[in-house]
């Protein structure tokens, strides 16, 4: 089903909105969602709206099985939780984005019993890292095991204690999350002590 970005959203009683943006699952390159703009919601607002509920597109509308009632009480979209996508035959799109999960280059990953699905995430991206002696960066990214998509590993963003490094931590290694701050039961020197566990990004295969 191809899903055309600034086409019209019909829902199942009428015109609803218009869509702004795809997301992209990196791991896949398949699209999960559409953000649709509502004409019906004040201030103007952004819904994702799961692949799930359109039932037909066109280039220039989208048809959703869902009314505009139920539109409006979908997720909002919030930009600091995806990432502008970088994947074949979208590049240099600045209309579609992806959730920030990435696979790792080997399949085998450990503490595989501590996975979280991806659906149950409710770290954000961007959220604030404490280890137990003090700061040390935030959430950048999230490690999935693209066998059964359950987050494995936070990454930390650039500008951590370790410089470019990416920092992955064990799910198994959050003590617990508190005001979009991730508190984690290691301090910084087991921290730093980890084993570096290499990332498949989709932009790096590019010529």
């Amino acid at each position: 089903m191809d899903i055309s970005v600034n086409a019209k959203v019909s829902g199942s009683d009428g015109p609803c909105g218009q869509c702004t943006r795809v997301i992209i699952k990196p791991t896949t390159e398949k699209i999960t969602h559409l953000v649709v703009e509502s004409d019906h919601s004040y201030p103007i607002t952004e819904y994702l709206v799961a692949i799930k509920y359109v039932v037909k597109s066109t280039p220039d509308r989208i048809h959703l099985s869902c009314s505009n009632a139920m539109l409006m009480k979908m997720p909002v979209f919030e930009k600091v939780q995806f990432v502008p996508a970088n994947l074949t035959g979208y590049y240099g799109s600045p209309y579609f984005m992806m959730w920030p999960f990435y696979a790792p280059e080997s399949t085998e990953i450990p503490l595989a019993k501590d996975h979280i699905p991806a659906d149950e995430l409710t770290i954000r991206r961007g959220a604030h890292v404490e280890a137990a002696d003090g700061h040390i960066g935030r959430v950048d990214e999230f490690l999935i095991n693209p066998s059964n998509d359950h987050i494995t590993h936070l990454v930390l963003r650039e500008g951590h204690l370790w410089g470019q490094k990416d920092v992955t931590i064990p799910v198994s290694q959050i003590d617990h999350y508190k005001d979009n701050t991730v508190y984690l039961k290691l301090d910084k020197q087991a921290i730093d002590k980890l084993p570096s566990i290499p990332i498949r990004r989709s932009w790096d295969n590019k010529g």
